[in-house]
Order: C-alpha cells, then structure tokens, then sequence
C-alpha cells in the first residue's frame, strides 16, 4: 500500500505507519512458519513504538524543546487529543494542536502465544538444554561495561569548531583594519578591499559588480525654515541661517535632508500630527481649517512612506520630520542632531522595476513625491510646536502646548540629483550536493554620507569573521550542502539601491535558486534587547538559535540583552527588503535594537542620524555583543546550508496566518475557515513527509530535492499584486510585533477592503494548493510504504 492511501478523504481517521517493504512480503508469505510470522510482527511493533507514547495506543506531538545543533529541523506529529490553541514555549507564534477529526485509532494487535500447543518429550528437552546454555551466556556477559557514548554527529562537531573561531577580538581586529580604508571615493575603496581580502580569505569566484544610478544629494545650501510672525530663520538642526554656518566646517548641515524630496518654497501652517496614524490625522483635522499645511510628523511609528501617503491623502503639501529624543532615551545628541532620510521604494528611480545595465531606459526622476519634506532636530520641533522647555526626571514626548498660537513658516527646500556609481562585492562558498541552491548573506559598505557614516563596519566585520571561520574548514576538506553566497552592498541608504539592482539583474535565478537570506545589515543598532527577526517558516529556526545561545550571551558579557526576546516577522530594515518583498525568500536576521521590547518605534532606522567614528566602539566597547550576534548568524548559515531537509516549518505558516485573523473584523469568516484548512495540509506535511525526509534510511534524493523547492516557495503565495506604500507586498510581514495583522488591512478604506480580502483569500489558498502538492509528491513514490 502506497504512503497517503489512508488520508485522500479529509476528516477520516488515520494512521501513520513505518513498515518496510520487505518485511511486509514476508508477512504475506504462504511458506511463513507461525514462530517467524510472530517475530516479524513483534518486530512491526517496535518499528512503530517511536510514534508513540509508552502505554499509549496514539502519538503526540513532539515538543522539540531540545534540538541539537547539526540535527534537521524539528517536526511535529499529529496530536491526538482535541486542544485549544497555546502559546508556543519558544516564542509568541503557536505549536500545532490539533482537531478532534485527527484522533488516531491505530492499535496494538493482541500478542499471539510463542508457543505450539504441545510438544515432543525431545523438542522439551532440547529446549531445556539451550535455555541452560542461554543461562551461562547471561551470567558471562550481564556485567560487562555498557558501550562508550558515541561520538556526535560530525555537523555537531562542525558546527562547535566553526562558533568557536569567532571571536570578539578577532571582531575588533577587523573593525581596526576597516577603520584604516578611505572612505572618499563613492565606495570603491570599500568594495576593493573586500574584493581582494574575501579572496584570500578562500571564497571562490569573489566578484566586483558596479552600477550607475540616480542618486539624490543635498543642494549647495542646507535647506531653511523660516517663522514668518518672529522673521527668524533657522537651518533643519535648530542653528540660526546666519552666522557662518554656510562654511565648510558646516558640511554636516548639508547631509540633513530627504533624498528625492520635491524642491521649491512652500509657506504654511504648522500642524502638530504626532505619529501620523490614521487617528492622529482625524484629530489635526479638527484643530484647524487651513488649507496650505505643514505636517511636524514624528517619526518611528510605520514605515516614513506609509506614512507620507496618508498625509498626501489628507491634503498636505510638507513635511517635518523629527525624531522624539523619549523614543531613544539613551541616544546621546540627539536633541540637538538633524538628520537624512530617504523617500525612494528601493533601486535606482531612473530604472524602476529593471536593472540600470548597459542599454536601459532612464527616466530622470529626481523627485518621488509632491510634498516637500525636510527632517529637523527635536530642538527646532520644539520651537515650532511652542512646547513647554525641558524640566529633569522623565521624558516628556513633545506636544503642541494647548494654549499655543500656531506658527506659519517659509519651508525652502533645494536638493539636486546626479548620476553616481555603487559597487557590490559578490563571493561564494561553493555547495557539494545542491550547488545551485543559494543561501544569501547580505551585509553593506557605505552609509548615507560616506565621510562620517561607519556603522556599517560592524556588520562587515561580524560577516567577514564568519567567512574566515568556514574558509578555514573549507581549506580542510568540508563543504557545504548548498551554496552560500556572501553579500556587501552599495547605496544602501539610498534605499537599497545596490541590492535591488543586482536582484533585478539576475531576478530569473535568484526567483528559482535562492534559499533564503540572511542579514548583517546593522548588527548592534543600539542598547537595546536582542531582537531577532524571521519571516514565518523561520521563526522556529531563530528560536532554537536564540534560545541555545542565550546562557553563552549572557556568560560573554551580553548581560539581559539576550534573554525573554520574542521572535516577530516585522519588516526588518535594510537590504533584506528586495528579497524578502519582490522574491519572497524567507529570511532571517539578529540584532541589537534601538528601543526595548514591545516598543511601537520599531521604524527609528529609516532615520541617518550623524555618526561619528566610534560609533561601532561606543555602542559595543569590548565587542561582545558582536560576537554573540556572530554566532548566532554563523548557526543560521549552518543550518540553512547543511541541513538535507531545510529548516522552514510550513505550520508556522499557517498558524502566523491564523494569528493575523483573530478578531471579529467582517469578512474574515470564509479567511478564517480556508486558513484552518491550511493548518491541517500543513500539518500533514510535516508529520507524513518531511519527519519520514528526515530519516536517512528513507531518505530519496530526488524527492527530497522537491520537498525543499515546495519549502523554499511557500512563501511566495503571499506577495500581493501590490500594496500601499512602504509596506511590504509579501503579506506575512507586519509592522507590529505585539499586534499582528496583514498589513494590507491596516487602515484600509471600506470601498477598498473587499479587495484587500480577497488578495489574503488568493494567498492563503495558493499556499495550501503548494502545500498539497508536497503530500502529492511522496503518494506515488514507489520507494515509500505505509
């Protein structure tokens, strides 16, 4: 009987059973003596004791609680008992329980006798001689040793061998060695380096790819703003216009400004909007009936270009940006700091959606919106809101004063744009089995004004470490399963510019080949928690790493940084973008945050904030916290590049998207019954193909290969046609970790929300269609029995 017969018709009762195939033949032989057919079952039985509790005649679902390191990923059984839905011990996102239609009804045959019903005075006799004979051999050998502990597995071995090469000292030695490049050239100089160190280091075919793209920079004066009532006028960080600012030591003022703004002079009404919600902007509304409007936006809430969209939608015409100094309590400065930002989607706004190659039409869009937006100091928010002045003891977000008469201000903005090069530096570890699969690893080389900007060196450094520790066991003979594929990018803070280019040139291959990615696009972001970050089918991978990792966190000088952190699947920043959002690889990322757990400020990164040059040094002195984050991405690496069943768990999926659906929204009816249909395919998956793929006895090439590509593209059921801007079009993403919704949801308007439904509603039966398609796979292969 063929693996599946047993569960074509849902809701009918099932048993998973292992029997060999040539146990069975012997089972069904005519010339099978009683004695043999009774120890062929008895052996039956024991095959399948490991789907069982002892004493029980059903199987549960395996914790997985502990999960060595080198071992495939943890799989979960079908649950007997009917249960309500628990929080998972690893994290915020829920372990499978199962539905009352999946109650097993396998049972244990009873035990036949061992016995003939008689027997011959000579056959008693003989059988008293070999039990005396069996008596002696007992005695001889019950007292021996027990067996040595086999050794590990060799991936164990490897895996212990290649986290403790990395070091903190090593860490800080690279930081030093990076220090010592020029910084003035555009980002050759950083890419040069990389080139010729990652070479020797021992990746083979290291490449230096370069792209020329419309890049917006700051005009030849700093943008003003002006109060038209006092006449004073002051630059974006609160210092008057005159003065002698305008000198080349002032050259940090020209780096305060939002890229691909609109450019001219506007003057208008200051309106206090807070964060930008939806709410917020209901309740300007009402303190004002001026048509010509500035927006004082604080920043940190939803990503800048959601945010902008709503304020377009509500009639603005600029923007303020700030950053509240209680959003990042332990930022030293920052009251006094403006800062840059940038208004682009991703990729080279000359080339939208294709890459700028040789031969490409360019479109010279300069400007990406309507509004003219400059970003200012908390300082100059201050001063336009009439807030009360600082008073010591706790933060006090800024607010416009109840009593204060509202300012009218001249906003004078003239930024320019210009074609430039970025480089990106591209180097492999070859795979042995699966070559043409890709696990990426992507880090950047330059920040938003090369000459001060150099927090990017920590997440090189972190990566170049990881590099050298599995070059150096390459040298020794090891390779992995798959390729890895180590990535540092160019015009990053351009939104992604370089990444995005380089994914839109060679989109065909990555769209079938890519595994999943991996980012070291800011290791240590701030003083706060640990934060780790995975799209759905990895967030059990980042748990366990989390969670084995956390006791040397603390041991290693991480103090609580480490422990109780939840793994979320809110859009992480960076250059994981394009992977993530237009191919929908799964992805994976750990960091130091900014704020604390919990916090809604999760978007502060899209702020450039200055940077001195010891900006890596002084958020992490002794580099431990950048070893811990080394480790943990070196694990992932591991995982995803040697593991035969890779690490993605389909039910993570489908009970991420029954999360997002809770509530009593209308219309989720029909969601919610095709998400719960999702569930159990998924569950079937994991339990009837891939714990059985787990098994090197059972094992099929072939068929395992088809397993991950249906792993791999689970997925990419979830990209939607479109979406607002600044949200991700891949729907399993969301903006909150404590409040998981699809983002498309998210103050969407009534006309338009039977649509948004119905792209959920596409999402969700596409990925159970792809998920059925891998129990299909295993029905008809001849060399698995049920």
């Amino acid at each position: 009987m063929k693996n599946g017969t047993n569960r074509l018709v849902e809701g009918r009762d099932m048993a998973y059973r292992k029997v060999h195939a040539g146990l069975r033949g012997a089972l069904h032989s005519q010339d099978l003596e009683s004695d043999e057919l009774q120890a062929a079952v008895e052996l039956e039985w024991d095959m399948e004791k490991e789907l069982e509790e002892p004493g029980m005649d059903r199987f549960q679902l395996e914790d997985g609680e502990q999960h060595s390191v080198g071992n495939s990923s943890r799989v979960a059984d079908l649950d007997l008992e009917p249960i309500e839905p628990s929080t998972s011990p690893h994290g915020r996102f829920e372990r499978l329980q199962e539905d009352p239609d999946y109650v097993s009804h396998f049972t244990r045959p009873p035990p036949k006798s061992p016995l003939r019903p008689g027997c011959s005075l000579t056959g008693c006799v003989l059988l008293g001689a070999a039990l005396f004979v069996l008596g002696l051999f007992i005695g001889r050998f019950a007292h021996r040793p027990a067996p040595p502990t086999p050794a590990p597995p060799p991936d164990t071995d490897l895996f212990q061998k290649v986290l403790q090469d990395i070091s903190a000292e090593k860490i800080r030695a690279t930081v030093r060695v990076l220090n010592a490049v020029s910084l003035e050239d555009g980002g050759f100089s950083q890419a040069n380096f990389l080139l010729h160190h990652w070479t020797e280091l021992g990746l083979t075919d290291v490449q230096l790819t370069n792209y020329s793209v419309l890049l917006s920079q700051a005009g030849s004066a700093p943008s003003t703003i002006t109060d038209r009532a006092s006449r004073k006028c002051f630059l974006p960080n609160r210092k008057p216009c005159d003065g002698g600012n305008r000198s080349p030591a002032s050259q940090d003022q020209l780096s305060s400004f939002a890229a691909y703004s609109a450019v001219g002079t506007l003057e208008a009404e200051v309106v206090d909007v807070q964060y930008g919600t939806v709410k917020d902007l209901i309740r300007a509304n009402t303190t004002t009936s001026a048509t010509k409007r500035i927006a004082l936006l604080k920043l940190g809430q939803t990503p800048l270009l959601y945010t902008l969209s709503l304020l377009t939608e509500a009639g603005f015409l600029g923007v303020l940006p700030y950053v509240d100094p209680c959003d990042l309590p332990d930022r030293p400065g920052l009251w006094d700091q403006s800062f840059g930002i940038s208004l682009n989607p991703g990729g080279d706004p000359s080339t939208p959606g294709y890459p700028s190659i040789a031969g490409s039409f360019r479109q010279h869009r300069a400007n990406l919106t309507s509004l003219l937006v400059q970003p200012i100091s908390a300082s100059l928010a201050q001063e336009l809101l009439s807030a009360p002045t600082r008073q010591g003891g706790s933060c006090v977000p800024l607010a416009t004063a109840q009593t204060a008469e509202r300012k009218t201000i001249v906003l004078s903005i003239g930024t320019q744009a210009a074609y430039r090069t970025v480089y990106n530096v591209i180097g492999y570890l070859k795979g042995a089995t699966n070559p043409d699969r890709y696990v990426l690893v992507g880090g950047r080389h330059d920040g938003w004004r090369s000459a001060t900007a150099l927090e990017w060196r920590g997440g090189i450094a972190v990566m170049t470490q990881i590099i050298a520790s599995l070059t150096a066991h390459a040298r020794q003979g090891w390779q992995p399963d798959r390729t890895t594929a180590f990535c540092s990018w160019g015009g990053s803070a351009f939104s992604q510019i370089g990444s995005f280019e380089w994914g839109e040139e060679n989109g065909v291959v990555l769209q079938s080949k890519a595994v999943a990615y991996v980012s070291l696009h800011r290791p240590v972001r701030g003083r706060g928690p640990l934060r780790p970050t995975a799209s759905p089918s990895l967030l059990q991978l980042a748990s366990d790493i989390h969670k084995k990792l956390s006791l040397n966190c603390t041991r290693g000088g991480g103090g609580g940084v480490c422990s109780g952190a939840n793994v979320s699947s809110v859009q992480p920043p960076g250059d994981v973008r394009f992977f993530a959002d237009r191919l929908a690889v799964p992805t994976l990322e750990f960091a130091l945050a900014e704020t604390a757990a919990g916090e809604k400020t999760s978007f502060l990164s899209e702020a450039f904030l200055p940077a001195n040059s010891s900006a890596v040094e002084s958020l992490d002195p002794t580099f431990k916290l950048h070893e811990i984050v080394a480790k943990m991405t070196a694990e992932a690496v591991l995982r995803l590049s040697t593991d035969p069943v890779l690490p993605f768990l389909p039910l993570d999926i489908a009970l991420d998207v029954q999360n997002k659906l809770r509530g009593d929204r209308r219309g989720f009816g029909e969601l919610v019954a095709q998400a719960a249909a999702l569930r159990e395919s998924a569950t079937l998956l994991q339990s009837e193909v891939m714990r059985p793929a787990n098994d090197p006895k059972e094992r099929d090439p072939p068929h395992l290969r088809m397993l991950n590509d249906v792993l791999r593209d689970l997925e990419k059921s979830f990209i939607a046609p479109d979406a607002p801007p600044g949200l991700y079009r891949n729907l399993l993403y969301c903006l909150n970790e404590d409040a998981a919704e699809f983002s498309i949801l998210r103050d969407v308007r009534e006309d338009r929300l039977n649509a948004s439904l119905s792209r959920v509603l596409t999402a969700i039966n596409g990925a159970r269609g792809l998920v059925r398609s891998g129990l299909d796979l295993f029905e008809n292969d001849p060399n698995r029995t049920n």
